[in-house]
């Protein structure tokens, strides 16, 4: 017969689930209620936005704040341009990252330590600021697309995360075969490696394209055409700023109040800036959470 592994909880055990529990929870209402109340405040209208009406269901049901939004043509030009940033930005560096990482996890590949000390150095120490804005005007990105995507082509965290995921889930025996049977080097990292790095691609994915996305302190410092600006640029003319074209709100509604419609956009802008990160991440969310585990063991 049978023994039984179940282990037995104790009170203590309980309590302390409980206690876990209760504080997630907590964490969550924290985290949860104000992203409700701006979802809300986006579907109210302006005169419930700034009397206060509005809590955790929209109020007056109004779509201005929306339409002002998609009316403003530099916010449209601004979308686009991070759109761009993103998916060009990404791009390059899941290219980079996994060009850098893959030779540094194979044993084979000569004075990996040592690339990997100077990665690793550069993590501890930077020029900053006034170096890095001398290097890139000395390259003639200044006020270029280019500058928002080349100065940070790679990410040495996130070479260090790759190289681990290929040296757990890529044997060498793997490798060793597929040169037995007469694969080169690119087949074989085509081929066999990024089909089998399908996690810890989806986690680098995710990352640079969030980074790209919120990207905002780069273009402040190195563009000065509003053409190139990218969307958070835009955002933060409209929620620090308070820079509210009058054509715009000539568009919308001519009895609106000015005050009540630029926290009306305020709310609009939010959520139309924050949607496509959230509606990404579903997505690759198993390959996510799987890429994070993998990659987070020590190698």
């Amino acid at each position: 017969m049978a023994r039984s592994t179940a282990i037995k909880e104790t009170l203590g055990d309980r309590i302390f689930i409980a206690g876990v529990y209760t504080f997630l929870s907590l964490v969550l209402l924290i985290v949860l209620i104000p992203l409700i109340y701006i979802l809300s405040a986006s579907f109210s209208s302006p005169q419930a936005v700034v009397t206060g009406k509005v809590t955790l269901w929209p109020v007056d049901f109004s779509l201005a704040g929306y339409k002002a939004v998609f009316n403003n043509p530099q916010i449209g030009t601004g979308f686009l341009n991070s759109l761009f940033y993103t998916v060009v930005g990404t791009l390059i560096n899941v290219t980079l990252t996994i060009m850098m990482a893959y030779p540094l996890a194979r044993k084979t590949f000569y004075g990996r330590n040592v690339f990997m000390i100077i990665l690793v150095i550069t993590m501890m120490f930077e020029g900053g600021l006034i170096p890095s804005y001398l290097v890139v005007k000395g390259l003639g990105l200044i006020d270029t697309r280019l500058a928002m995507i080349l100065p940070g082509a790679f990410a040495v965290f996130q070479v260090i995360i790759a190289r681990t995921f290929f040296q757990t889930s890529i044997p060498d025996e793997l490798a060793e075969a597929a040169e037995l049977d007469g694969c080169s080097d690119l087949r074989f990292i085509f081929s066999i490696v990024l089909p089998l790095s399908k996690p810890i691609i989806a986690v680098m994915t995710l990352m640079y394209a969030v980074g790209h996305w919120n990207a905002y302190f780069d273009a402040l410092i190195y563009l000065r055409n509003p053409d190139i600006f990218p969307l958070q640029i835009i955002l933060r003319n409209i929620l620090i700023l308070n820079s509210v074209d009058a054509s715009m709100m000539a568009n919308v509604d001519q009895m609106m109040a000015q005050q009540g419609l630029k926290d009306l956009l305020k709310y609009s802008l939010i959520v139309v800036s924050s949607a496509p990160v959230l509606m990404i991440y579903p997505f690759v969310q198993k390959h996510f959470v799987k890429g994070v585990m993998i990659g987070s063991l020590k190698g």
